[in-house]
């Protein structure tokens, strides 16, 4: 008999995930900087990657909010499909909720969730919709995976449909223009891992280009070698605009490149871009049955399963 995940257990998680992010940068993403921080030849943009490098370790120390602008809390749960969580996903949820308000007020959090019109404001980063829950599942297994990423809500992201003629040119095109755009306008925080989604219907790739940017820690590839090669392609192109840190002259405007695809209609080629900025805010946590959890840094999202293709 499979015991179930107690609720208690996910409540105190996701509060102690919430402040892990918040506070300490995923080290794949460091090592990411420091080596566009070596590589970079600009004297501002070398300053300002220092400058970085030098806040985060503050950060840590301190036990303090890396930035002042603590983003948006969301979850990924990757759940086993044996798991069996106390009170189903209705208490996963609430209890996601109430973490949420608690690490709002404890680390604190700057609490930035409005309603859109009115701007009436909770103060606990709780509302309608809010804290976002994307869930996947795996096969033959019986944890959860809990992930938090905070993430910026206003800028770095675009979206344009493609057609099968614009090929991969079109879709450099496409990524140049959006990575010159959010460099001249300020509209993300450089150097960032970006994440392009291509193919399914529109909401999916916006869906998987934020997952492929938030998800996949630095210096992984994608299975598939041609992909792999795109995103290399896609790194060096980005960091070949000429524009580097926080919109600083220089080469150190993408830290990785990551690209996930979906199958789509046969006539375009949807793509989503998203930016991962220098606020890479992710933890993530293992929660077995027998009450274990084993923290990480690296989500592991994209599973096999989470890629497959075709008929099982």
């Amino acid at each position: 008999m499979i015991r179930p995940i107690p609720v208690k257990l996910i409540e105190d998680v996701a509060r102690e995930l919430t402040a892990r992010a918040a506070i300490d940068i995923p080290p794949d993403y460091r090592e990411g900087v420091r080596r566009a921080r070596d590589a970079e030849q600009n004297r501002l943009a070398r300053f300002v990657l220092d400058q970085m490098l030098e806040n985060w370790e503050i950060a840590s120390a301190d036990r303090r909010p890396m930035c002042a602008d603590t983003g948006l809390p969301r979850y990924y749960a990757r759940v086993g499909n044996e798991a069996v969580i106390e009170g189903g996903f209705v208490a996963l949820e609430r209890a996601l909720r109430r973490a949420t308000a608690e690490a709002t007020a404890a680390i604190p959090l700057r609490p930035n969730r409005v309603h859109p019109l009115t701007r009436a404001d909770h103060d606990n980063n709780v509302g309608a919709h809010a804290p976002e829950v994307t869930y996947a599942f795996e096969p033959g297994r019986d944890f959860i995976d809990l992930t938090t990423v905070h993430k910026g809500g206003l800028f770095g992201s675009d979206y344009r449909m493609l057609f099968p003629a614009d090929g991969v040119g079109g879709l450099k095109r496409f990524f140049v223009d959006t990575l010159v755009q959010f460099g001249k306008r300020g509209l993300a925080c450089q150097p960032a891992v970006m994440g392009v989604g291509i193919g399914g219907a529109k909401d999916t790739c916006v869906r998987l280009g934020k997952e492929a940017a938030c998800l996949r820690a630095v210096g992984s590839r994608n299975p598939d070698p041609a992909i792999a090669r795109l995103e290399e392609e896609l790194t060096a192109l980005g960091n070949y605009v000429g524009i580097g840190a926080m919109g600083f002259a220089g080469t150190s405007l993408v830290v990785a490149t990551h690209v996930e695809v979906a199958f789509t209609h046969t006539g375009g080629m949807p793509v989503g871009i998203h930016s991962f900025c220098l606020s890479s805010r992710r933890a993530t946590a293992r929660l077995h049955p027998d009450g274990r959890v084993e923290f990480r840094t690296d989500p592991e999202w994209f599973t096999d399963y989470y890629r497959r293709e075709t008929i099982e």
